[in-house]
């Protein structure tokens, strides 16, 4: 996969944008959270702790309820930095490495590193002449300019950064896991605006196991009888109220500059919640199903959470507010995509995008001002085994109200018994939200249609079609490991 370059005509564009009067382009603030479900805000339903700070960020702009992620972390970064899914980037599965090599279906190689020179989001906002910084979790390199925790503050540059937040004191799975170093990091650039535009990328790693938060809120939430693990424990409900906090913290900043008007906000989380974690198999054969290891937060109405292909792991809560510009006090049903961003915040900016950059989002410019957009199927392109989620190859599209799930060789039923074979399922969403009643037998050839509709999708890309792996060794099937094989490249 060839990383796209800038072209001459691209560059001039560019320049032109850049001419605009500041006052006439926004700021954009991106508050990515990690692991973060769609029913833990007030204004998504949730009564177990109050987030007043967000729901004050939805009701000052629109709240989407239909809007899609990827089910894990670096799929959604990477396809929220590039406007492209994961199967045109290459990058749908978490790095570094691991995998499960002598798995049923072979999964097809994927992308490790995110490349330098991509026209990605920060790029193209820097390069229109934007002011750009970053603070938090990075999770699309690894070795020398970043990893897991963070973009190195000296590779910033080569990724379209002016400033990269340093990391913060320990490390990010202690105390109040940097919340308070990352947003402070947000509000010294904030406050140190001049004539340009800036763009400021926050990603959290709130609520990313190990959970943590201050010890005063933990107890707060214990004494108001909280558990200690398990299910809604203290802890987690602690970090869900200091993360609120510092959304507020920001606002205000915003409110103290006088930018918040100019100031597109977009608030969403990387992926559902930490429903539930499995541990990796006693047995690699398939014959003992998976045991629950870790339970955070139920995402009900949801179906399941992180990592699977369910709603619970692909809807997530989304708040965009830009006062200038789009009214407040709007609730939008459309369903969106994690790719859509980057053209609709280029838009916003109205920065153009480099031709042989292909996008697979749109502009949401209309829908958020008030209007609509043209209904599309959405997609998703999961070739990937993650035992942790019960994560097995598969393939989604949702058309209108209607769910498709294509797995291609195995998957877990919902006891968590190891399948074999290809099947599909089928959801109607609006009658069904928590995806309880698969219809693919009681309206075969809407599945039919649809099923083919996701094939065809894949084929434009192009992505293969994930088939038997010829090194299949059934007593190996479900052993994940970090060491690369021979046929792995």
């Amino acid at each position: 996969m060839k990383a796209t370059r800038f072209f001459p005509l691209f560059s001039l564009l560019l320049a032109l944008a850049g001419l605009c009067p500041a006052d006439e382009r926004p700021n954009v603030l991106i508050i990515l959270t990690d692991d973060q479900g769609w029913p833990t805000l007030g204004c998504y339903g949730s009564e177990r702790v109050p987030t007043p700070h967000l729901d004050r960020l939805a009701a000052s702009g629109m709240r989407l309820t239909d809007a899609y992620v990827m089910p894990q972390c670096t799929p959604t970064r990477a396809s929220l930095l590039s406007g492209q899914h994961t199967a045109r980037n290459g990058m749908w599965h978490v790095i570094p490495w691991y995998g499960l090599p002598w798995a049923r279906i072979a999964e097809p190689p994927f992308r490790e590193q995110f490349p330098r020179d991509t026209a990605s989001l920060p790029r193209m906002l820097h390069q229109s002449g934007y002011r750009t910084g970053m603070a938090g979790k990075w999770h699309l390199t690894t070795g020398t300019d970043g990893d897991y925790v963070s973009l190195r503050p000296e590779a910033a540059g080569d990724y379209g950064f002016d400033f990269v937040a340093p990391r913060g004191p320990g490390t990010q799975n202690e105390g109040d896991k940097w919340v308070d170093h990352l947003t402070d990091s947000a509000i010294r650039f904030i406050r140190s605006a001049d004539d340009r535009p800036w763009f400021f990328y926050l990603a959290h790693h709130t609520l990313h196991g190990i959970v943590s938060a201050p010890e005063d809120l933990v107890k707060k939430h214990r004494q108001s009888g909280a558990p200690d693990t398990g299910l809604f424990n203290a802890t987690y409900l602690a970090a869900i109220e200091h993360l609120d906090t510092s959304v507020g913290r920001l606002l205000g900043a915003l409110d103290e500059t006088g930018q918040r008007g100019d100031t597109l906000v977009l608030f969403l989380s990387d992926n559902g919640g930490l429903d539930t974690v499995h541990s990796l198999p006693e047995t690699s054969d398939g014959s003992t199903p998976l045991t629950v290891r870790t339970r955070e937060f139920d995402n009900a109405p949801l179906r399941e959470g992180k990592g699977g292909p369910y709603e619970g792991g692909i809807r997530v809560p989304c708040l965009v507010s830009w006062p200038a510009s789009i009214p407040a006090g709007q609730v939008s049903g459309t369903p969106v995509h994690v790719t859509d961003w980057l053209p609709t915040l280029l838009s916003a900016a109205r920065v153009p995008i480099p031709d042989g950059h292909p996008l697979d989002g749109v502009d949401l410019m209309p829908l958020l001002r008030g209007g609509t957009i043209r209904p599309r199927a959405l997609h998703w392109y999961m070739p990937l085994y993650d035992l942790r989620w019960a994560a097995t190859p598969c393939a989604v599209i949702r058309d209108g109200d209607w769910k498709l799930i294509e797995y291609f060789g195995d998957s877990f039923d919902d006891a968590r018994q190891y399948r074999p074979g290809r099947k599909v399922e089928l959801y109607h969403l609006a009658d069904d939200l928590g995806e309880s009643r698969d219809l693919s037998t009681v309206h075969p050839d809407r599945a039919r249609d649809l099923q083919a509709a996701l094939r065809r999708w894949m084929a434009t890309i192009p992505v293969p079609v994930p088939s038997e792996n010829p090194h299949f060794d059934p007593a190996k099937a479900l052993l994940e490991t970090r060491e690369k094989q021979p046929w792995n490249p």
